[in-house]
């Protein structure tokens, strides 16, 4: 009796074990664009949304860069990542039949800030051309190697207003690794000037967190498309039919106002590998992509 009852329980737990073992998360990631804390709590709360959505188990996992997200989803370690412009059309060209599928409302036209250190005395100019003789010799950061916003598009005004590199035009460039990171080095006057996306500045400046004594914008780049959510084009063989557009259903039906606010996006629309056709033939042309 008792070795029939420990045999019925050794089954039962191995068939539970196996069940959950074969049970599919569905995993998704972020660039490290910002500090990884807000990064954390942003992406849990996405998670959660999704799961719910979707009645399916949803994780994120932070990375630590631009290249580390791209190589994730190349390697179906995720099947769904926001992706800035640039890193969305390096992962896109690495897996066959993934898709942007949404885009921040605000992602649609966005925008570049090229910020300084009050004490460089450069004054704030509506074009680029204006501001060559104060930004000519100064020290300058991108955001991450990997950015539209922080790299792709700034080094792309430099060379082509300037017909110089940033190396150069400037007397010396980094990279922070994000926008935040940007925006404290500059303010600081670890560097004199910086470049950085425009939410990043809006949301810092609207919660109190930027010495405006210290640092302001100098100059706002034209409009460019950018972030989005890019997801494999196998998850439908993995997670069922039609859970690439449940998936794309979820992101664009988003509108819990305190998620929305920490990207910061007012929204949700829907988005197309075309809709960054510019970014991919602005980064074959300065030669990010081959």
């Amino acid at each position: 009796m008792a070795l029939n009852f420990i045999r019925k329980f050794v089954l039962s737990s191995f068939l539970f074990a196996t069940a959950a073992a074969s049970a599919e998360t569905f995993v998704f990631t972020a660039i490290p664009d910002e500090d990884e804390t807000k990064l954390v709590e942003r992406f849990r709360g996405v998670a959660d949304y999704l799961s719910e959505q979707l009645d399916v188990d949803v994780r994120y996992i932070p990375v630590k860069s631009y290249a580390a997200a791209v190589s994730a989803f190349r390697n179906n370690q995720v099947q769904l990542a926001w992706f800035g412009g640039l890193s969305g059309v390096q992962a896109r060209r690495l897996v066959s039949g993934s898709e942007a599928i949404a885009q921040g409302v605000e992602d649609e036209a966005f925008e570049t800030y090229f910020i300084a250190n009050t004490n460089t005395g450069i004054k704030p100019a509506d074009k680029l051309t204006e501001l060559e003789s104060q930004l000519k010799g100064k020290t300058f950061t991108f955001g991450s190697k990997g950015s539209t916003s922080g790299r792709l598009m700034p080094e792309f005004y430099v060379r082509d207003t300037f017909d110089s590199k940033p190396e150069d035009f400037f007397s010396r460039v980094g990279f922070s690794g994000n926008h935040t990171r940007t925006l404290r080095l500059v303010e600081a006057g670890t560097y004199d000037i910086g470049a950085l996306n425009f939410q990043v500045w809006e949301k810092e400046l609207g919660d109190g967190n930027i010495d405006t004594d210290a640092v302001q914008v100098i100059w706002k780049t034209p409009a460019y498309p950018d972030y989005q959510w890019t997801i494999r084009g196998d998850v439908n063989d993995r997670f069922g039919d039609g859970f690439k557009q449940r998936v794309t259903e979820a992101l664009l039906n988003l509108d819990n106002p305190e998620l929305l606010e920490s990207f910061p996006r007012s929204g949700f629309i829907p988005a197309s590998n075309d809709d960054y056709e510019p970014i991919r033939k602005t980064a074959e042309e300065i030669g990010i992509l081959d």
